[in-house]
């Protein structure tokens, strides 16, 4: 073979890589990377591999230099380090190293490739920091304009219900039909928005949801009675619909991976924002006959989808992913230029893009139904905790509540309607405050705690309204603090966290299913809330509406205690094998593993033999090479 460098010589191969290894050996569960090909090395005292650390190292295993172990953790096992000089070199071939990482580089060595791992670990070549781009911030502006549609309808019937009720001389099941149909019918809209948007784009769906969302406002401003405003609210709630669907989808694919959590709950913050413009349309016409008032505020809805339709035309880019799906690598390039800094290798990053299309689409044909309808221990975690979380956020009543917070409102003896829409001005601007901490909190003090204080202080929030409900008189201060009260509280986790989880916990191969699961029922949920809220108050008393409603939030509480795991910090990718320790089920991490190994090998070059040097060497697991599928992180040791 003639003579090797003295790299060549050290270079370690990864166990990952045997081919003869069986698919129940050196799996991710084991201790062993598909992105990283870390090397977890048992030792003398550690019989199974430590946990291995993200420090930089080159993949050059130990030598007399100490500065070729750059970034690996040594373990030394002399009981006495101290006796000479002499014993210096000795103890260092007492050490063993416990990870090494052929991906990260050496600080003198070519850099990390400007990849998505490469902005997680904050190593982006030559490029000492990835800042958002104002390109991207204008981008996923835009973008969460569309979620102001959802936020603005929930803020101007919770303020216009009432004066509808009385103008058309609606039953409270009219009511509360017309108020719950949206859910229902922004279901149909989501369902159909992935075949108009994986067929005409990104920006095509939002334009159509623009232009449903305006058809469907204009016949409800005009409704002569109850069949036109359900007519006009069909297909507002489609409109509705295509946005919640595409809304995060469009921001993530035109975020830095580094930056995408926090412009993707951008929607949420725009939905907010629209519940306070509605709030305040109906301040701005509490002094109109009411007769025309509801119709004046529904009209002004049909305002902020024009600036979608203009942004979307003019402004917006199409989504690269998108476009490389659509083998328009060129164009996809353009755009990922303007998301990421200059000098950044955005082919890299198109070809990270085709990756994940090809191995999502193995994915969606390899797993079917069956995994989600008859799951086993691991998956069934998985969806009592993702579709769980979903319906719970709804099981609270956060929807029906804020529909009829006038007629809450109302009960407690507020009866001007001028201090009841001030009122909810004030009520919106509290969560929109709380929404946008809370968005900072979530990666600081974990998801565990703040859902369990979240629920908590639901549960003595709506105790406090119940409250002022019972007795000769209603309080009004005691209504409007415990109203306050709960809609902070809720904007802290169950909020937001509610849509978190579920994009979390999920397995790459379950994903794309168990969200479309989880939103359906979420959304069925809150169609039966907002639909049964007025007659069941009405039937058990308010004060029993909501002491019922309290004890909701605590036996939802107590489930989340128990089943809720805390994924802060945790990678998408290592959710299999987190899940898989939870439950004791393996068969998890044998499917993700036989499914991973269909990946193309011809990209790995396999590398020559180690040659062991004569000197002295740490002892490690050393096999032939095979090429490792792509898609985790490190996660150490099963515990």
């Amino acid at each position: 073979m003639g003579n090797k460098s003295i790299e060549e010589e050290n270079t370690l191969n990864s166990p990952l890589l045997d081919p003869k290894m069986s698919t129940q050996q050196n799996t991710v569960a084991d201790g062993y990377s598909r992105t990283d090909q870390r090397i977890p090395i048992a030792t003398s005292t550690t019989p199974v591999a430590p946990p291995l650390n993200f420090d930089y190292n080159d993949g050059v295993p130990p030598s007399g230099d100490a500065d070729d172990n750059y970034g690996a953790t040594m373990e030394d096992h002399d009981n006495d380090s101290s006796d000479d000089d002499n014993n210096s070199h000795d103890n260092h071939h007492n050490s063993t190293l416990t990870g090494v990482d052929h991906h990260l580089p050496h600080p003198d060595r070519p850099q990390l490739e400007q990849t998505h791992e490469g902005e997680h670990r904050f190593d982006h070549g030559s490029i000492a920091a990835l800042k958002i781009t104002r390109a991207t911030k204008l981008y996923a502006f835009c973008a969460a304009l569309n979620s102001c549609n959802l936020g603005y309808d929930i803020g101007v019937n919770t303020g216009a219900g009432m004066l509808l009720q009385e103008s058309l001389a609606l039953t409270d099941v009219q009511l509360e039909v017309f108020m719950g149909s949206l859910n229902l019918f922004a279901m149909v809209g989501a369902l159909s928005s992935h075949w108009i948007s994986d067929r005409l784009g990104r920006r095509w769906s939002f334009r159509i949801a623009a232009v449903v969302f305006i058809f469907g406002t204009v016949i409800q401003s005009g409704a002569g009675g109850y069949a036109s405003l359900m007519f006009g609210r069909a297909f507002v709630g489609l409109g509705v619909g295509f946005g919640l669907a595409v809304d995060p989808v469009y921001i993530s694919e035109i975020s830095q991976a580094a930056h995408r959590g926090q412009l993707v709950t951008w929607s949420e913050i725009a939905t907010n924002i629209g519940i306070v413009l509605g709030f305040l349309s109906g301040l701005f016409f509490s002094s109109v006959d009411e007769n025309v008032a509801w119709r004046l505020m529904f009209s002004l809805g049909a305002i902020l989808p024009c600036f979608v339709i203009y942004f979307s035309t003019f402004v917006m880019p199409e989504s690269p992913r998108w476009l490389v799906a659509k083998n328009r690598e060129g164009e996809a390039r353009e755009v990922l230029k303007m998301i990421y800094p200059d000098g950044y290798d955005v082919g890299v990053i198109v070809n990270e893009i085709k990756d994940t299309i090809e191995k999502e689409s193995i994915a969606e044909h390899a797993v079917g139904w069956d995994v989600i309808l008859f799951p086993s221990p691991a998956f069934k975690r998985m969806l009592m905790v993702g579709v769980g979380t979903a319906i719970a956020q709804q099981a609270v009543g956060i929807d029906a509540i804020q529909y009829f917070l006038v007629y809450i409102l109302s009960e407690s003896g507020i009866e001007s309607r001028n201090a009841q829409m001030l009122i909810l001005v004030v009520l919106g601007l509290i969560k929109l405050g709380v929404i946008v901490i809370a968005g900072h909190l979530f990666d600081r003090k974990g998801r565990r705690p703040l859902i369990m204080v979240s629920l908590l202080g639901c549960a003595v929030s709506l105790f406090i309204v119940s409250m002022s409900f019972i007795g000769g008189a209603s309080s009004e201060a005691m209504a409007i603090f415990g109203l306050a009260l709960y809609l902070a509280f809720f904007s802290i986790g169950m909020g937001p966290g509610a849509w978190l989880i579920p994009s979390e916990v999920f397995s790459t191969m379950i994903r794309a299913k168990a969200m479309s699961v989880a939103t359906f029922m979420n959304r069925v949920t809150a169609t039966i809330m907002s639909s049964t809220f007025l007659s069941v108050a009405q039937a058990m008393s308010w004060s029993g509406f909501f002491i019922m409603m309290s004890i909701v939030c605590l036996i939802i509480l107590a489930w989340m205690y128990v089943y809720l795991p805390e994924t802060k910090g945790r990678p998408l990718e290592d959710m299999s094998q987190y899940f898989a320790e939870i439950t004791g089920d393996r068969s998890i991490l044998e499917a993700e593993e036989t499914l991973y190994r269909r990946d193309d090998p011809s990209e790995f070059r396999a590398p020559e033999p180690v040659v062991q040097p004569e000197r002295q060497q740490p002892k490690r697991n050393v096999a032939p090479e095979r090429p490792p599928p792509e898609d985790a992180h490190v996660m150490g040791t099963m515990a």
